[in-house]
């Protein structure tokens, strides 16, 4: 009995070993999300991004060890991840937005970095060029200068009477956004629009910024993409509903929170299209050699009640091409 037990643990060991050595031969990616775990428009891009590598045969604890970290727009917490994963040296690193991946460039310029939903990255120095990025760093992009204009031309759309936008940012967070308000504000001219920098640092600054952005008449308010005001989209919305000011956001998730209306990119396909350079990565491929990627698409949605409550008619025309209404 005493030789049959030996020999059972001795077997157990074995096969302990054989469970410890396939866990370590997987490869390992790491994923920065911008957003909080609970955040619904960060569980979608999630789910797009595990879609996307499920459909390349990839499955985590199976053939690929997935590391996910969460950084809820916390600047703190994403240089906290940064060091983390920079640490852990995973195969393939896959950063959210801006911040991060600027962190992870300053941080490592030998691990594999796949960018999801960052802007104008060649103007932002991450990357070389589109078609050649160079070095570690390549992915696939958010918005360009272009874009944010579209959003307004689509605001005063549904409310004609703005004659004033203020683009709301994190400076701390997103500075880039000051690149963006010089060039609209050289448009301003020619558009008859005045384009306001409107900063927000904090949860308390912005009830106080949109209510005195209200007090002039003709305002509206243009919400890009940052992790900070995304994660304090709940916030934002109940200012602007209250001081009734017109607005749009990136994202089509936020329209089925309250937003006003949202146009921008697909952020689940564009997750779920960067899985696609994480396998190729993964199978030998580099960085260097695979050109960024911009979305190819876009989603208009309009949230008619916050329409009514804002005393707004929106255009036939425009609803016909919405991809989504909410009434």
């Amino acid at each position: 009995m005493r030789r049959r037990e030996f020999m059972a643990a001795l077997g157990g060991t074995a096969v302990g070993a054989v469970s410890a050595q396939a866990q370590s031969q997987r490869p390992i990616v790491a994923v920065l999300m911008a957003l909080g775990n609970t955040d619904p428009e960060g569980r979608a891009r999630l789910a797009g991004f595990l879609e996307g590598m499920q459909q390349l045969g990839w499955v985590d604890g199976q053939n690929v060890r997935i590391e996910i970290r969460w950084a809820g727009g916390s600047a703190e917490r994403t240089r906290e991840i940064v060091t983390e994963f920079v640490q852990l040296r995973p195969h393939v690193i896959v950063s959210n937005g801006t911040p991060a991946t600027h962190a992870f460039k300053r941080a490592t310029s030998s691990i594999p970095v796949v960018f999801v939903l960052v802007n104008e990255p060649v103007a932002q120095g991450v990357i070389a060029s589109i078609a050649r990025p160079g070095e570690n760093i390549t992915g696939f992009t958010m918005v360009d200068f272009s874009l944010v204009g579209k959003s307004i031309e689509m605001l005063r759309s549904i409310a004609p009477a703005v004659s004033r936008v203020g683009l709301m940012f994190n400076p701390e967070s997103y500075p880039y956004y000051d690149v963006y308000l010089r060039a609209l504000q050289a448009d301003a001219p020619g558009s008859g629009i005045e384009v306001i920098r409107l900063a927000v640092r904090s949860p308390a600054e912005i009830e106080a910024a949109v209510s005195a952005f209200a007090a002039s008449p003709g305002g509206g308010l243009a919400i890009p993409p940052d992790p900070f005001t995304v994660a304090q989209r709940a916030i934002i919305i109940a200012a602007v509903k209250h001081h009734r000011v017109p607005h749009v956001f990136a994202f089509r998730q936020l329209v089925r929170e309250g937003a006003l209306m949202s146009y921008g990119p697909d952020t689940g396909d564009i997750f779920r299209r960067s899985a696609s350079y994480v396998d190729r990565i993964l199978k030998g491929g580099k960085p260097a050699e695979l050109p960024a990627q911009a979305p190819n698409k876009f989603e208009l949605a309009i949230n008619l009640q916050t329409a009514s409550a804002l005393g707004l008619n929106v255009p036939p025309a425009l609803l016909s091409i919405a991809d989504e209404v909410i009434e």
